[in-house]
Protein backbone atom coordinates (compact mmCIF):
# COMPACT_ATOMS: atom_id res chain seq x y z
CA UNK A 1 0.00 0.00 0.00
CA UNK A 2 1.30 3.31 -1.21
CA UNK A 3 1.06 6.61 2.02
CA UNK A 4 0.50 10.10 -0.05
CA UNK A 5 -0.07 13.21 0.85
CA UNK A 6 -2.13 15.60 -1.34
CA UNK A 7 -3.68 19.04 -0.38
CA UNK A 8 -6.92 20.73 -1.96
CA UNK A 9 -6.48 24.10 -2.14
CA UNK A 10 -9.41 26.05 -2.52
CA UNK A 11 -10.28 30.21 -3.81
CA UNK A 12 -12.75 32.71 -2.65
CA UNK A 13 -14.89 31.15 -5.14
CA UNK A 14 -15.21 28.09 -4.03
CA UNK A 15 -12.91 26.10 -6.29
CA UNK A 16 -10.59 23.59 -6.15
CA UNK A 17 -7.16 23.84 -7.83
CA UNK A 18 -6.45 20.72 -9.70
CA UNK A 19 -3.41 18.90 -11.47
CA UNK A 20 -3.24 17.50 -14.96
CA UNK A 21 -0.80 15.12 -15.07
CA UNK A 22 1.17 14.46 -18.00
CA UNK A 23 0.47 11.93 -20.54
CA UNK A 24 3.06 9.85 -19.54
CA UNK A 25 2.46 9.75 -16.14
CA UNK A 26 3.19 6.82 -14.12
CA UNK A 27 0.17 6.06 -12.58
CA UNK A 28 -3.81 8.21 -14.18
CA UNK A 29 -1.81 9.95 -17.44
CA UNK A 30 -3.58 12.66 -18.83
CA UNK A 31 -6.47 12.90 -15.86
CA UNK A 32 -6.67 15.75 -13.71
CA UNK A 33 -6.07 15.23 -9.71
CA UNK A 34 -4.72 16.34 -6.14
CA UNK A 35 -1.59 17.94 -6.15
CA UNK A 36 0.84 15.62 -3.68
CA UNK A 37 2.90 12.65 -3.71
CA UNK A 38 4.24 9.81 -1.68
CA UNK A 39 5.54 9.98 2.01
CA UNK A 40 8.93 9.16 1.95
CA UNK A 41 10.16 7.59 4.64
CA UNK A 42 10.84 9.25 8.65
CA UNK A 43 8.02 12.08 6.96
CA UNK A 44 5.21 13.18 8.44
CA UNK A 45 1.75 13.55 6.45
CA UNK A 46 1.77 16.86 6.66
CA UNK A 47 5.94 17.45 6.39
CA UNK A 48 5.33 15.29 3.00
CA UNK A 49 2.61 17.44 1.95
CA UNK A 50 4.61 20.77 2.40
CA UNK A 51 7.72 19.47 0.57
CA UNK A 52 4.95 18.51 -2.20
CA UNK A 53 3.91 21.60 -2.83
CA UNK A 54 7.38 23.48 -2.63
CA UNK A 55 8.56 20.94 -5.17
CA UNK A 56 5.33 21.09 -8.13
CA UNK A 57 3.92 24.60 -7.42
CA UNK A 58 6.46 27.02 -5.40
CA UNK A 59 3.60 27.08 -2.86
CA UNK A 60 4.16 27.58 0.82
CA UNK A 61 1.35 26.43 2.91
CA UNK A 62 0.82 28.16 5.66
CA UNK A 63 -1.41 25.95 7.61
CA UNK A 64 -2.24 22.41 5.98
CA UNK A 65 -5.58 21.14 7.83
CA UNK A 66 -5.74 17.83 7.96
CA UNK A 67 -8.73 16.81 6.72
CA UNK A 68 -9.37 13.07 5.56
CA UNK A 69 -7.38 9.89 6.01
CA UNK A 70 -8.82 6.85 4.25
CA UNK A 71 -7.92 4.01 2.50
CA UNK A 72 -9.05 3.41 -1.06
CA UNK A 73 -8.67 1.07 -3.84
CA UNK A 74 -7.95 2.31 -7.23
CA UNK A 75 -6.53 0.76 -10.57
CA UNK A 76 -2.94 1.22 -9.05
CA UNK A 77 -3.39 -0.75 -5.86
CA UNK A 78 -4.35 0.62 -2.24
CA UNK A 79 -3.98 4.31 -1.80
CA UNK A 80 -3.47 5.67 2.15
CA UNK A 81 -4.66 8.95 1.58
CA UNK A 82 -3.79 11.86 3.83
CA UNK A 83 -5.92 14.66 2.07
CA UNK A 84 -4.88 18.17 3.30
CA UNK A 85 -6.86 21.61 3.20
CA UNK A 86 -5.92 25.30 2.64
CA UNK A 87 -7.81 28.21 1.19
CA UNK A 88 -4.82 29.73 -1.12
CA UNK A 89 -3.29 33.19 -0.61
CA UNK A 90 -4.12 35.02 -3.89
CA UNK A 91 -1.23 36.86 -2.65
CA UNK A 92 1.04 34.55 -3.68
CA UNK A 93 2.05 32.96 -7.54
CA UNK A 94 1.84 29.59 -8.47
CA UNK A 95 4.65 27.73 -10.87
CA UNK A 96 3.86 24.05 -12.27
CA UNK A 97 6.62 21.87 -12.03
CA UNK A 98 4.93 18.99 -12.08
CA UNK A 99 1.86 17.85 -14.64
CA UNK A 100 1.05 19.44 -17.93
CA UNK A 101 -1.15 22.25 -16.61
CA UNK A 102 -3.68 23.22 -13.35
CA UNK A 103 -6.96 24.72 -13.15
CA UNK A 104 -9.21 26.29 -11.14
CA UNK A 105 -12.20 24.11 -10.58
CA UNK A 106 -15.75 24.34 -9.51
CA UNK A 107 -18.05 21.91 -7.92
CA UNK A 108 -19.95 22.16 -11.17
CA UNK A 109 -17.43 22.11 -13.47
CA UNK A 110 -16.31 17.93 -12.48
CA UNK A 111 -18.43 16.51 -15.18
CA UNK A 112 -16.14 18.06 -17.42
CA UNK A 113 -12.98 16.37 -16.58
CA UNK A 114 -11.43 12.95 -16.70
CA UNK A 115 -10.95 12.53 -13.01
CA UNK A 116 -9.94 8.98 -11.21
CA UNK A 117 -14.01 7.90 -9.82
CA UNK A 118 -12.63 7.16 -6.47
CA UNK A 119 -11.57 11.03 -6.15
CA UNK A 120 -14.66 12.26 -7.82
CA UNK A 121 -16.80 11.03 -4.73
CA UNK A 122 -13.92 12.71 -2.11
CA UNK A 123 -14.17 16.18 -4.16
CA UNK A 124 -17.83 16.18 -3.95
CA UNK A 125 -17.56 15.74 -0.27
CA UNK A 126 -14.95 18.28 0.00
CA UNK A 127 -16.86 20.86 -1.74
CA UNK A 128 -19.58 20.89 0.94
CA UNK A 129 -16.71 21.56 3.62
CA UNK A 130 -15.57 24.98 1.79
Amino acid sequence: MKNVACILLYDSNKKFLLQHRTDNAPTFPDYFGFFGGKIEEGESPEEAIRRECVEELEYELKNPKLILNTIRDCKYGKRNLFLFLEKFDKDKKLVLHEGKDMKWVAKNEIKNFKIAEYLIDILMEMYNKI
